[in-house]
C-alpha cells in the first residue's frame, strides 16, 4: 500500500509540474509571442529547471502542441455546423460572425501574438494550421454558402482577426456594430450591388 501511495503522489507531482510548464508557456505566448519565448524563460516562469522541462517536453513542438491544446480546450472555436440550419443568409452570417468576433475579443492578446508570429515562425504557423485552420475552413464553407465570388472574398476578409481588431480595437466600434458592419460588407459585395453603383466619373 505505501508503495502504491508513493507512486500515486509522484504521478500527481509530475502532472502538476507539467501543468505549470504548459500554463507558463500559454502566458508567455500571449504576452511575448511563441517566437520570442525561449524554453529557458518558460522553465523560469514555471519555477522548474530546464532539465525538468525537457523531461516533460523534449522539444519546442511538443510544448507548443500542449499549450495550444490547453488554450483551445479552455475556449474552443464554435462549431459552425449547426448554422447550416439557419435558412437565410443574413442571420446565418450574423450568428457566425458574432461567434467568431466573440472568440477574438476573449482571446485578443494571445491571438494577436500567435498570428503575428505565424507569419514568419515556421513552428507557430504549423500549430495555427493544426489548431485553427480546419475550423476556419468550415466557417468559410458554412457561412459562404450561397454567396458569389465577390461576397466570398469579402467574407474571408471579414472573418480574419485583423478585420475584427481594426473595427473594434483600432476604430473603437462596439462589438455588435462590428458584427453588423461585417455582415453588411459581405452581402453588399454581391454582383447585383456592384451593378447598382454609379459609374466612376
Amino acid at each position: 500500500m505505501p508503495r502504491s501511495y508513493n507512486m500515486s503522489r509522484r504521478a500527481e507531482r509530475q502532472a502538476e509540474t507539467r501543468r505549470r510548464i504548459v500554463e507558463a508557456a500559454v502566458e508567455l505566448h500571449g504576452s511575448l509571442g511563441p517566437a520570442r519565448t525561449p524554453l529557458s524563460l518558460v522553465a523560469e516562469r514555471a519555477g522548474v529547471q530546464r532539465h525538468t522541462l525537457y523531461a516533460h517536453f523534449p522539444d519546442e513542438r511538443s510544448l507548443f502542441l500542449a499549450c495550444s491544446g490547453l488554450a483551445m480546450e479552455r475556449d474552443p472555436l464554435d462549431d459552425p455546423t449547426p448554422w447550416r440550419a439557419i435558412p437565410k443568409r443574413s442571420p446565418r452570417l450574423r450568428t457566425g460572425v458574432a461567434a467568431l468576433y466573440g472568440w477574438y475579443q476573449r482571446n485578443a492578446q494571445l491571438a494577436a501574438c500567435v498570428l503575428r508570429d505565424s507569419e514568419h515562425h515556421v513552428l507557430t504557423r504549423e500549430i495555427v494550421q493544426l489548431r485553427m485552420a480546419p475550423t476556419m475552413r468550415l466557417y468559410h464553407e458554412v457561412l459562404g454558402e450561397g454567396l458569389d465570388s465577390g461576397q466570398g472574398a469579402v467574407l474571408q476578409l471579414m472573418l480574419g482577426f485583423h478585420a475584427w481588431r481594426s473595427l473594434v480595437r483600432e476604430s473603437g466600434v462596439a462589438q455588435e456594430v462590428a458584427v453588423d458592419l461585417a455582415v453588411q460588407a459581405v452581402l453588399g459585395a454581391g454582383r447585383e450591388e456592384w451593378r447598382a453603383l454609379p459609374a466612376a466619373e
